[in-house]
């Protein structure tokens, strides 16, 4: 498989040479040469396949010859090693649970793929990498608990400050070893524009070998298109599924509409938004305005200028009424969040957190349009890492898992730093 930049103007690269690198040296994000197709024997087969099997045969067309066989299921069974159960909700709306994972959120898959992808090719290299990572949340956690240890890798984390969750910046800020946090004093965006200069910086490309752990790269993108196949092994309706994706920077759902492109039956996608609706108001007019961020109780959903929107359109070659007569838009304001998050629990004894309170409330409103349909929704974190916003609304504590206890007792390290490039920069010729 080669990679070509969606800006053009690089040459085409092999798996190893995207996953370093991360973005193309022209600014643009990697994007396959071709779409593989899932054989006709894989989809029969789908629901007596193993995790680790099925993870490998979805990826390895990706991979390519860049990882031994023998090494990626290695890396694969690695990968998903824990539970992705799809749990009933209501009768006609299920949730795939994406957080029992080590930091209790659905990108632990990609951060570990990835981390293990890199830790291969740091053997075949004497010069150190550095994975220079942007987070709005859950990414910043599981990034740093994939690469944690990994020999030749330092991790350099953005986060904006005040903007993560209490058990999010724990997660990220106290681990020590090879990964350090810088507390942008800004919004993720910010936090995305400083990664995305650094990785076109002269200086810098030549003091550090950078990549991303992001999902622009196609390591921590691509591997999310295992949720979708899990969730349709776990299916039991006759009807193909409606999947409500909660949507910040749009890799999630873009891994799921390659899925579906590769031949994965999935009937209709719903890209929920909170009111950062850039993407849902292109999806509705046909235009797309980027603007900034705005602060929401679904915090890993602020961004105003989604990197894999233009995966998207690339993929639906730039046609607005290709993209839309199979993704749908819905905007959930924060007031809707936690009402649905309150009377979900009542109703059903179901907890949301708010990223999934997000996917619930526009899956049940599309539908209420399509009453013949049944639906997924992505649960994408555990309620645990949002208790300012659950507990009020259920009038109790969320219970903390075992896996994240020992966090609690943690002290925060991270470096503060500017909104400005120059203040990055400095950090990272250091």
């Amino acid at each position: 498989m080669r990679y070509y930049s969606l800006n053009q103007q690089a040459p085409t690269v092999d798996f190893r040479a995207a996953t370093i690198a991360g973005q193309a040296p022209d600014g643009g994000l990697y994007f396959p040469e071709h779409i593989p197709q899932f054989s006709p024997e894989l989809l029969a087969n789908l629901k007596n396949m193993t995790r680790a099997d099925l993870a490998f045969e979805v990826i390895q067309p990706y991979v390519g010859d860049a990882i031994p066989a023998d090494v990626l299921r290695r890396i694969c069974a690695e990968t998903v090693d824990f539970e992705f159960p799809l749990v009933p909700v209501t009768g006609q709306i299920s949730a795939l649970e994406l957080f029992h994972g080590p930091t209790l959120a659905f990108k632990d898959v990609g951060a570990r793929f990835m981390s293990r992808c890199l830790g291969y090719f740091s053997q075949q290299q004497t010069a150190p990498v550095t994975v220079l990572v942007a987070t709005s949340g859950d990414t910043g956690g599981a990034v740093a608990d994939g690469f944690l240890g990994v020999p030749g890798v330092e991790v350099v984390i953005l986060y904006p400050s005040g903007k993560v969750s209490p058990l999010q910046e724990l997660q990220l800020t106290t681990l020590g070893q090879n990964i350090t946090a810088l507390e942008v004093r800004g919004n993720f965006d910010d936090c995305q524009r400083l990664v995305k200069q650094a990785f076109l910086d002269p200086q810098v490309l030549a003091h550090r070998q950078l990549t991303s752990a992001n999902s622009i790269n196609v390591a921590r993108w691509l591997p999310q298109q295992f949720y979708y196949c899990y969730a349709l092994q776990q299916w039991a309706h006759d009807t193909v599924p409606v999947v409500a994706v909660p949507s910040g920077n749009f890799g999630n759902i873009c891994a799921g509409l390659m899925a579906h492109a590769s031949g994965l039956p999935i009937g209709h996608f719903v890209a929920a938004c909170n009111a950062n609706s850039a993407v849902a108001d292109y999806l509705r007019t046909g235009t797309f305005a980027a603007r900034p961020a705005v602060v929401t109780l679904s915090n890993a959903m602020d961004v105003g200028n989604p990197s894999n929107f233009g995966r998207i359109l690339e993929l639906f070659e730039q046609q607005h009424a290709a993209v839309s007569r199979l993704v749908s838009g819905a905007v959930v304001s924060d007031t809707e969040t936690t009402a649905t998050i309150g009377r979900v629990h009542q109703q059903t004894g179901y907890l949301l957190d708010p990223h999934g309170a997000v996917a619930f409330r526009a899956l049940e409103d599309y539908l209420t349009e399509h009453p013949e349909a049944h639906g997924i929704f992505l649960e994408t974190a555990h309620p645990v890492k949002f208790p300012e916003v659950v507990e009020p609304v259920i009038g109790a504590e969320v219970p903390v898992p075992v896996a994240v206890r020992g966090l609690l007792s943690r002290t925060k390290q991270s470096v503060l730093l500017e909104p400005e490039y120059a203040a990055l920069q400095e950090f990272l010729l250091r």
